[in-house]
């Protein structure tokens, strides 16, 4: 029955450990896998090779530019408000969501002027408005809420 006292690791899991500079007999005598003379044979020197910043940036991946932290806008058009909406309707994320014209609610919106306006009376709640789209939607009588 197996337990606890009779476990045993699987046969050749375990290696000895490599046990250097114990005599010749053993194969690693001598010089102790170090080679001849140099700064790495010397005792007190460690991986030379490893240390500093330049061998870990030469490791990094060479990609170009620059990626930023921060999400894009998702952009709407007013000729996309025009197909999706009638007039005097409420202009948000939730309702640009629901209509399909973005794809997450939560990340920030931004509406641009491509396209002119015919809708009367929008109000645009908590979303972001371009000079030129501010300027169709206040022409035609409608309020942008910050």
């Amino acid at each position: 029955m197996l337990s606890l006292s009779n476990l045993k690791p699987a046969k050749g899991s375990i290696k000895n450990r490599k046990r250097v500079g114990r005599g010749n007999a053993s194969g690693h005598g001598t010089y102790s896998t170090r080679g001849l003379k140099g700064q790495k044979s010397r005792s007190g020197v460690s991986g030379l090779k490893r240390l500093g910043m330049k061998p870990m940036l030469l490791n990094l991946p060479k990609k170009r530019g620059f990626t930023s932290l921060r999400d894009k806008d998702q952009v709407v058009n007013l000729v996309a408000l025009n197909q999706n909406f009638k007039d005097s309707a409420v202009i948000s994320s939730k309702t640009l969501l629901k209509a399909g014209l973005i794809s997450d609610a939560s990340s920030s919106v931004k509406l641009l002027g491509q396209g002119e306006l015919k809708l009367k009376q929008l109000q645009v709640v908590k979303i972001k408005v371009s000079a030129a789209a501010k300027e169709q939607i206040e022409k035609l009588g409608g309020k942008i809420i910050a």
